[in-house]
């Protein structure tokens, strides 16, 4: 008899292709909504980051709720900030020295709140199979989930990752001078490790410099309401 069990795959070697690039950073408080303004702060110390349709700028996001505290509903409220959260740009791995001579030991005004940026590493993405972002816009508003997921699996067909286990979390509102911007946190989950890598890299959705579309690890299948 011939007998021969499957192997576990191992996960691949994670290339510096994009990466995400951390800052330590000195901040008390931000407002809750302050992806526009974060952005605009950046851009204006990194005009480049328009023009990279690989980079993008993760939301602060600041602790969750818990331990009798309560993470403000109010957009406008102050998040208040401990000094482990990081400031984090997905970066080609060609601009990390360009961004980090920029920005390090640089000082940005962020919706009247001084943000200090110190030190930062680059780190590679993730070979976790469950993705997660905190906020997926669409070029178009969808009449419901169904729609929406629709809309996700297409994307990922078009990055040649085969939909598995898609769920949809909390909606959310990013402000803009132009008008709020409607966004719904996703999972996508069961990928391979090489469409893990893949999704990362490219997201999905526009307004990546708000935050949209960027896709970090997660645990598994879980509550999305973070």
């Amino acid at each position: 008899m011939y007998w021969e069990e499957d192997k576990a795959q191992e996960p691949p070697e994670v290339g510096d292709e994009v990466v995400d690039l951390a800052f330590a950073m000195e901040c008390r408080a931000l407002p809750v909504d302050h992806a526009w303004a974060l952005s605009q702060a950046l851009l204006g110390a990194l005009p480049w980051l328009a023009d990279e349709p690989l980079a993008g700028i993760h939301s602060i996001h600041g602790a969750a709720t818990g331990n009798g505290w309560v993470r403000p509903e109010d957009p406008a409220a102050l998040l208040q900030l401990s000094r482990r959260t990081r400031l984090t740009l997905r970066l080609p791995g060609a601009r990390v020295d360009e961004a980090r001579a920029a920005l390090e030991g640089n000082r940005l005004m962020v919706a009247g709140q001084p943000l200090g940026l110190k030190q930062a590493t680059a780190r590679n993405l993730s070979t976790q199979t469950t993705l997660f972002s905190r906020h997926l816009a669409a070029e178009k508003a969808f009449v419901s989930e169904e729609a929406l997921l629709d809309w996700v699996a297409e994307q990922l067909t078009a990055l040649d990752i085969r939909p598995r286990k898609l769920l949809c979390g909390t909606s959310h509102d990013i402000g803009t001078p132009q008008g709020d911007i409607a966004t719904r946190s996703l999972m996508v989950a069961d990928l391979e490790y090489d469409e893990a890598i893949r999704l990362q890299q490219a997201g999905i959705g526009p307004h990546r410099l708000l935050g949209c579309g960027l896709f970090i690890p997660h645990k598994g299948i879980q509550s999305l309401s973070g």
